[in-house]
């Protein structure tokens, strides 16, 4: 679980409820059904419009993972990579037959495995898995955009609202006990519309980049070991090469426990 996310949300809300608190207002204040049915209809309207269906199922489903990343740990991953090495150094590269279908969680490292198992020119291995992560990375970055985009819309979709609700000021001036709430409506828009683009939907964008990345990095991390194992080299020395993927902190507690 990434409690990053879950402390995020909590302090950015409840920084802007305190604060109105302090300043002597009421919650109240900020709950205004139309100015929320104004900002929420619209910028879920002009996302749909932005995208194709799956990618709007694709979003909703990666919202899980804001919170629950499921982050590979890529000092294991070297670890693999350096055994398949010995296997493959001691019994050739058949020999690693078997783990193919141990990964059948991981399509692109059972994919992998059987091209290097199968004899692939490292060259064409190379060039084939350079199109299998580019594939899986255009694949992925689907559900960052949309909440991207939803992002960008949210604020102006907000300004509509208070325009909407400065224009119901306009049309019963002659009424007072009609201002307050069309008032309400038109800075409640504006607000709703900031904190849905800045606490909700640009940081749930970049959160799902973050985690892209760290999976292409894992995939690039795998291409390279296993080109590595095809060449024949030294697994003390693939360890000390794609050491060179990991953050200081990782290599110097990786070191540690060699």
């Amino acid at each position: 679980m990434d409690l990053a996310t879950i402390v995020g949300l909590v302090l950015g809300f409840g920084a802007i409820i305190g604060g109105q608190i302090l300043e002597g207002g009421h919650i109240s204040a900020l709950i205004q059904p139309t100015a929320f049915i104004i900002v929420a209809g619209g910028t879920i309207g002009a996302t749909f419009v932005s995208f194709p269906m799956r990618d709007l199922i694709k979003a909703l489903k990666d919202v899980r993972k804001i919170i629950f990343p499921g982050e590979q740990d890529m000092g294991q991953v070297i670890k693999d990579l350096a055994s398949y090495s010995e296997m493959a150094r001691r019994n050739g590269l058949l020999a690693l037959q078997p783990l193919i279908n141990e990964s059948t969680g991981d399509s692109f490292k059972t994919k992998a495995l059987q091209l290097v198992v199968d004899g692939t020119d490292p060259q064409q291995f190379k060039d084939f898995m350079e199109i299998e992560l580019m594939s899986f990375e255009n694949h992925e970055k689907a559900g960052a955009e949309v909440f991207e985009a939803a992002g960008g819309f949210a604020p102006t979709i907000g300004i509509i609202g208070a325009v909407l609700g400065l224009i119901h000021v306009m049309e019963n001036l002659s009424d007072p006990s009609k201002l307050g709430s069309g008032i309400a409506v038109a800075f409640v828009a504006t607000i709703y519309g900031l904190m849905i683009a800045n606490i909700i939907c640009i940081p749930t964008s970049t959160k799902l980049k973050k985690n892209l990345k760290q999976q292409v990095l894992v995939k690039t991390l795998i291409i390279e070991g296993l080109l590595d194992i095809q060449s024949g080299m030294n697994p003390r020395l693939i360890v000390m090469k794609l050491q060179g993927f990991l953050a200081a902190k990782s290599k110097k507690s990786e070191g540690e426990e060699d």
